[in-house]
């Protein structure tokens, strides 16, 4: 049996191919299984630090979104770009016509490149180009800190209005037994009773016997607001003033900027009460229908274009100006001055700003003016500001009407002297217009 099995028997080779385990089977000779190197003995695999993981990672997703973006890249040369699409058919012709134009400006590309290829890349970099410098990275140690609004607490005078409103006023010059003039004044945009007349003197008002009333508007300062308010409902709200602070006779009106919108609108519902008036740099309605197209022209152009883009908004969209007054005004930081202003400023009114006392006045007025952090006043004041006031500046012109509607009137005129009588507003009204710098945008 021996020779029929060989030299070597099945077990010696299974123990040829496999390690010792050390069991054996009876009557079988002892199997000497070859040396094995122990696991310790073989060289350690290298570990992969974090570093390589990342580059690893990095590196496949850019090879994913580069075959992406080929991807979008076919679909796009296959549905978009095609003869029969929508956008080629609408916009291929324009888009010749402007490429044709513009080919002469392939001369100054290199004989190597395609248009097509390197435009895109030159107006990406300009586009960089400008980001690069419009974000200045070095900080100017000599502009100061923003300042940050401050809320004082309530100082006005306040009277109840008929409605169960109450209207925060204040007042300035002589004592109300003493003054041979009363004036009353309502305040701009982002503006309070603090303002009065910018700039005049307590004492000069003393020198000429005048009594300075100034109120807040409704939602403006420590006034409270209204809940439908209207140019009529501000002539009565400076009537009920009057009242209450003892102003039995006529009284003068004074406004500035947007505030002599409510002065005309006193002029028109309370004409009775109202002595004169007197404005500086007062606005009127920007589309104002009775105006020709070359005095609304003239009406625009001086303006900013901040401004023009505020009033469309007012006109078309006014909840937008909600977002616009949060990241201003109501932000609870004070900005630059001069970034509220209508028109571009001169170096004498740069001056003026960055005066110490002029900066706190300021502050402190603005401070007042958005007292009760709400968006709603000043947007119904922007709305006002553009939309239908309810009369026409022509309207408050002194002028001749005569009775000529319906038949006996017109029969009556033919035998006898046609009666005609004065219509508008018979006071005097003075009108400053100047370029001030408290005219501000809405």
């Amino acid at each position: 049996m021996e020779e029929v099995r060989g030299a070597n028997t099945w077990t010696e080779e299974l123990a040829s191919l496999v390690e010792d385990t050390g069991i054996h089977y009876a009557g079988e000779p002892e199997i000497s299984a070859r040396p094995r190197k122990s696991v310790r003995d073989e060289p350690e695999l290298e570990k992969e630090n974090l570093k390589d993981q990342v580059t690893a990672f990095l590196k496949s997703w850019g090879e994913m979104l580069l075959e992406l973006g080929k991807g979008c890249k076919d679909i796009l040369r296959q549905t978009v770009v095609t003869e029969d699409s929508f956008v080629v058919q609408k916009l291929g012709g324009p888009v010749a016509k402007v490429s044709g134009r513009l080919r002469f400006l392939n001369d100054f590309l290199p004989e190597d490149r395609d248009p097509i290829h390197a435009w895109p890349v030159v107006f990406f970099v300009f586009i960089l180009a400008l980001c690069v410098l419009s974000f200045n990275t070095n900080q100017d140690n000599s502009v100061p800190p923003v300042k940050k609004v401050c809320i004082h607490p309530p100082s006005a005078s306040r009277i109840l209005l008929p409605d169960g409103r109450h209207l925060a006023y204040h007042e300035l010059g002589v004592q109300a037994g003493r003054a041979r003039y009363s004036l009353i004044a309502p305040h701009s945009f982002l503006s309070s009773r603090l303002a009065g007349i910018p700039g005049v003197r307590t004492s000069l008002l003393e020198d000429f016997g005048v009594r300075l009333v100034t109120f807040d508007l409704p939602g403006f300062g420590e006034s409270d607001p209204h809940p439908s308010r209207n140019l009529n409902s501000s002539a009565l709200d400076m009537l009920h003033l009057a009242n209450a602070v003892g102003v039995s006779d006529k009284f003068w009106v004074v406004g500035y900027s947007s505030g002599s919108m409510h002065a005309w609108a006193a002029l028109r519902y309370i004409p009775d009460r109202v002595a004169g008036a007197a404005m500086f740099a007062p606005m009127i309605n920007p589309y104002e229908p009775s105006m020709t197209k070359e005095e609304m022209r003239r009406t625009w152009e001086e303006w900013l274009p901040r401004r023009r883009f505020m009033y469309f908004l007012a006109r078309r969209f006014p909840k937008l100006l909600s977002f616009s007054y949060r990241r201003s005004f109501l932000s609870g930081k004070h900005g630059r001055i001069d970034k509220w202003m209508s028109l571009s400023l001169k170096k004498k009114d740069e001056v003026l700003i960055e005066d110490p006392i002029f900066e706190e006045y300021w502050h402190r007025d603005v401070e007042e003016s958005i007292r009760q952090g709400n968006t709603k006043p000043f947007i119904e004041e922007a709305v006002l500001q553009v939309s239908n006031w309810g009369f026409r500046l022509a309207d408050l012109q002194v002028r001749k009407e005569c009775q000529r509607r319906g038949f006996l009137p017109w029969l009556r005129a033919m035998y006898s002297q046609e009666e005609c009588e004065l219509a508008g507003f018979l006071d005097p009204i003075h009108i400053w217009q100047v370029c001030i710098i408290f005219r501000l945008t809405c």
